[in-house]
């Protein structure tokens, strides 16, 4: 009764999120295409070597894919046979799927949106794909999406799931569609201990849940990248140093060139690069840096040189690149209440993290990074001010990203418990 509530409710609605899409198109065109997946109108994948289902990866944005990157290539290469579908739900997440594995479109890899959430939609995307098992990254609990698959024989297990306080309640809200949902997993695959026992009291049983550890932490750090970052610090002139603010929300922005206009009495040869989390604020942040009156470059014009003063990067899948060539980073959506995000990513390479208080996505990462000194927890007024003594005295922001990495090789390993889990469900 619970879910059929929740679909006549989300069928009143589907008509005020497609108008809500199609306005968000005015200034992110890629919302505006391929719009007819999300009903579950594609043409099915070719099947690979005769075998159709396979194992599908649902990955909402950004985020979870890059995440989901390494646990998706182990995947491939243990099943060579098996068809890899990968959805996601925004068209940057959608860009980074068909960039990182251009090669293996119609091939290996199948790539669509996933549909919405209503039973005559998935059922439909469920007869062309056949998946044999679901693996849903983060907690991404959709009542239909996981008794649909269900339903058609499809597995389902939740991977890197984690659920903060403020989650729990909302799920408690609902807490029959809640308990209906988890009983019918086959397997969670949980990051820590305090969200797991957040589950079983929502109703999920023990007996389908292990505490993994977050994949997140196996982050693959390659050579060309390290090389990637050395090459555009040297770009900008070498004995420059950088300040990077990552993947930023409405309103952080100002935050970030008011403590720059701060920062560059000190050091006038400071670079600062802002990383936009969503591409249709890209000219809206670049025409407040120039505002400020900054000199503005644009990662899209290619225009970087030893005179910028902030460099936005107005593209999409670059931003380890560019950590690589920072000194410190300050992360996004933690001014705002948005609850931060990867402070993981800067940490892997071995740039200290500044953050704002709002830290619900990665509450007990930041914690462990904290303890150990790679993270720096600050408030609107005051980060300008510990930006000011690393960025002074870079051995010591040296040492605390040191300190950073550290935690990040320490808790390696989540992956391959998934990725076994996977191999025995599929």
């Amino acid at each position: 009764m619970a879910r059929l509530l929740y679909s006549i409710l989300l069928s009143v609605l589907i008509p005020i999120i497609v108008l809500r899409m199609l306005v968000r198109a005015r200034k992110a065109p890629a919302y505006g295409k391929r719009w007819w997946q999300r009903f579950g109108v594609f043409t099915s994948p070719k099947t690979l070597n005769g075998k159709q289902g396979g194992i599908w990866f649902h990955t909402v944005s950004v985020g979870e894919f890059i995440a989901a990157v390494p646990l998706i290539e182990q995947t491939m290469l243990a099943n060579p046979d098996a068809l890899i579908t990968i959805t996601t739900t925004t068209p940057t997440g959608s860009e980074q799927v068909q960039k990182r594995f251009a090669n293996q479109l119609g091939k290996q890899i199948f790539h669509v949106y996933l549909p919405y959430d209503l039973p005559w939609f998935l059922r439909g995307f469920l007869r062309k794909v056949k998946p044999q098992l679901l693996v849903i990254l983060e907690t991404e609990l959709w009542p239909n999406l996981i008794h649909c698959s269900k339903q058609s024989g499809c597995k389902v297990l939740v991977v890197n799931a984690r659920l903060s306080e403020k989650s729990a309640k909302g799920y408690a809200k609902v807490s029959g569609l809640a308990k209906d949902m988890l009983a019918k997993l086959d397997g969670l695959a949980v990051q820590n201990k305090v969200d797991a026992q957040r589950f079983v009291e929502l109703g999920m049983p023990e007996d389908h849940m292990q505490v993994t550890g977050s994949i997140k932490f196996d982050l693959t750090i390659s050579t060309d990248l390290i090389n990637q970052g050395q090459a555009l610090k040297h770009s900008w002139g070498h004995e420059r140093k950088v300040l990077i603010v990552a993947s930023t929300h409405k309103g952080e922005d100002e935050i970030a060139l008011d403590g720059f206009a701060e920062l560059i009495k000190q050091d006038p040869s400071l670079l600062m690069i802002i990383v936009p989390r969503h591409p249709e604020r890209f000219n809206d942040v670049a025409n407040l840096i120039e505002q400020r009156g900054f000199t503005l470059s644009r990662r899209s014009l290619l225009d970087a040189s030893a005179q910028t003063q902030v460099l936005l990067v107005d593209a999409m899948g670059e931003l380890m690149a560019f950590l690589a060539a920072s000194d410190v980073c300050l992360m996004g959506g933690s001014f705002v209440e948005n609850g931060g995000h990867n402070p993981l990513e800067p940490a892997a390479l071995g740039v200290p993290v500044i953050m704002g208080e709002s830290q619900f996505n990665f509450a007990l990462i930041c914690q462990q990074l904290e303890h150990a000194g790679g993270l720096q927890t600050v408030t609107q007024q005051n980060w300008a001010g510990i930006a000011k003594q690393w960025l002074s005295d870079l051995e010591q922001a040296q040492q605390k990203g040191k300190a950073a990495q550290s935690v990040v090789e320490a808790n390696r390993g989540a992956k391959q418990k998934v990725f076994e889990w996977i191999q025995a469900l599929f």
